[in-house]
C-alpha cells in the first residue's frame, strides 16, 4: 500500500515537472544575503517572478539577489542572454514585494527601450520573447548611437582609498586607477546608497 502511494507521488510530482518545463518556466537563482529567505518569501518571489515568462524563453537563467541594507530590501536580478549580453537591474523598498515588482518593471522596460538594439543580429534571439514586449515610444530607440566624445585619461599607480579620494576631488561618480600592488587596471565608482564599489576587469 504505502509502495503505491509513493509511486503515486512521485508520478505526480515528476508529472508537475514536466508541465512546468512545458510551459516554458525561466530558472531562478534565488540568494539572500543578511537576511533568512523564509518557504512563504521564497513561494511568493517565485510566483512574482513567474510573470518573467512572458518575456524570457524556458532555457533562461536568471540570478536573483535579496539583501537587507537597513530597514530596505534590495533585489538584485542578473540574466546573461545569449550572445553574451548582461541585463540587470537593482532595486529597495520596506517591502520586498515591492522591491520585487520593481525590480521586474524595470527589466521589462530596459529591454523594452532597447528590443530594436536586441534584435539586430538576434543575438539575444534564444533568450528574449521580442513579439511579447510592446513598442516603446520613444523614436532615440531607432536611432544610431553615436558617440560624441573620446577623452584620453592618463591612469596613475594607487589604491583604491587613494582613487576614491581622487574621484572626489574631481566630483565624478567614477574612476579609473592602475593598482598599486598588481598594476591592473580598476575601476572605483559611487553607489546610489553613497558607499563606494569597485570593478574588477577579467578575461573569463
Amino acid at each position: 500500500m504505502k509502495k503505491i502511494k509513493r509511486k503515486r507521488l512521485l508520478k505526480l510530482i515528476l508529472g508537475k515537472l514536466i508541465k512546468r518545463q512545458e510551459e516554458g518556466i525561466m530558472k531562478l537563482n534565488l540568494i539572500a544575503k543578511n537576511f533568512t529567505l523564509t518557504n512563504d518569501i521564497r513561494n511568493e518571489s517565485i510566483k512574482k517572478f513567474e510573470r518573467l515568462d512572458k518575456y524570457f524563453h524556458d532555457q533562461q537563467e536568471m540570478d536573483i539577489r535579496f539583501a537587507k541594507e537597513g530597514n530596505d530590501f534590495v533585489v538584485e536580478t542578473t540574466a546573461v542572454l545569449d550572445g553574451g549580453r548582461i541585463l540587470r537591474s537593482e532595486t529597495s523598498d520596506n517591502s520586498y514585494q515591492t522591491a520585487i515588482d520593481k525590480n521586474i518593471d524595470g527589466l521589462v522596460r530596459q529591454v523594452r527601450k532597447n528590443k530594436t538594439k536586441l534584435m539586430k543580429g538576434r543575438q539575444s534571439g534564444a533568450s528574449i520573447k521580442f513579439d511579447n514586449f510592446e513598442a516603446y515610444d520613444d523614436k532615440k530607440d531607432d536611432e544610431k548611437i553615436n558617440i560624441v566624445r573620446t577623452k584620453e585619461i592618463n591612469v596613475k599607480p594607487m589604491s583604491a582609498e587613494e582613487a576614491i579620494l581622487q574621484m572626489e576631488l574631481l566630483d565624478h561618480n567614477f574612476f579609473v586607477y592602475l593598482d598599486s600592488d598588481d598594476m591592473q587596471v580598476r575601476v572605483v565608482y559611487r553607489r546610489r546608497k553613497g558607499d563606494y564599489g569597485q570593478i574588477i576587469p577579467s578575461l573569463d
